[in-house]
């Protein structure tokens, strides 16, 4: 319901903007990729990672392509191009991110959601930079309306910690579970909500991984489930872990979500995997149908 309401009030926010100052507000919605990558950078309608670019996913959909294989750190500015492209003046957006894209739009925010940014004409160069309005002007961040998470590895993944992963990739580096629950205040999103997809599905090999898992990520990361480690937590019912709370209340024995976080949905059927499998599959499925529906 609370992003129902956000929408409803967004959506009579851009319209007094556009009778304000004549401009066409339009909205976008914008698809960060995890690790393995696959698109082109700078391309923002190769959607390689993700499946058919015929299948819908949004309003205005644009695939923000990042490598997937170097730091985050490195690869920031590439959506930072995306945002600054489709999400300043009077141009709004709704994010979705899988698996590492969640460490990616999280650090984002925290590390440049305040900065000055150029207001941006949203036609984008081959290189995936736009150039600035013709209205001129600057902005504090991005107009952001919510992000969408399929996975979130914002937390780490103990395959990281294992060595499961090549180690040579920068990439799984800061997947590791106190690298990246470190690497930038995860309380800080610039007041925008996060709402987490979860997957439970996972392989014999999960054992890795504590609690409830999708074969990646383990419901610490892909819940939001704040500290600096990671803990076990499951579905209703299960023993010996304590329950992945619905919403953005505190878990079953006390631990909270990172501030803005909320659970959207929980597989308690177990039927979720990580992997997109380029189909639009596993738990980016419910991200997709979830942006189908309310990103307009």
């Amino acid at each position: 319901m609370q992003k129902f309401v956000r929408a409803g009030l967004w959506a009579f926010g851009a319209v007094m903007v556009t009778l304000a100052t004549g401009a066409v507000a339009t909205n976008h919605s914008l698809w960060i990729n995890g690790r393995t990558g696959g698109g082109v950078l700078g391309n923002y309608a190769d959607f390689t990672y993700w499946g058919p670019s015929s299948t819908e996913a949004g309003v205005n959909k644009k695939s923000v392509n990042w490598d997937g294989y170097n730091h985050i750190s490195d690869q920031n500015y590439l959506v930072r191009n995306a945002l600054d492209c489709y999400c300043t003046g009077t141009n709004w957006c709704y994010v979705a991110a899988h698996s590492a894209g969640d460490l990616m739009i999280g650090y984002t925010l925290s590390m440049y959601g305040g900065s000055t940014r150029q207001k941006k004409n949203a036609v984008p160069g081959s290189d995936g930079v736009c150039s600035n309005a013709s209205s001129g002007g600057t902005q504090t961040g991005w107009n952001i309306k919510w992000v969408d998470v399929a996975a979130g590895a914002g937390g780490g993944s103990e395959l990281a910690d294992a060595g499961d992963w090549a180690i040579s990739e920068p990439l799984v580096s800061d997947l590791k579970t106190s690298t990246a629950r470190a690497m930038y205040d995860h309380n800080n999103t610039r007041s925008t909500w996060f709402y987490m997809y979860t997957g439970a599905n996972g392989t014999a090999y999960s054992f890795v991984l504590p609690g409830q898992d999708d074969e990646v990520v383990a419901y610490h990361s892909s819940g939001g489930v704040s500290g600096s480690s990671g803990g076990s937590y499951c579905n209703p019912g299960d023993w010996l872990c304590n329950d992945l709370t619905l919403g953005s209340a505190a878990n079953e024995g006390g631990r909270a979500k990172w501030s803005n976080h909320s659970v959207a949905f929980r597989d308690d059927a177990e039927a979720f995997k990580h992997s997109t499998g380029k189909a639009w599959g596993g738990v980016v499925s419910k991200v997709r149908a979830d942006m189908v529906a309310n990103a307009r």
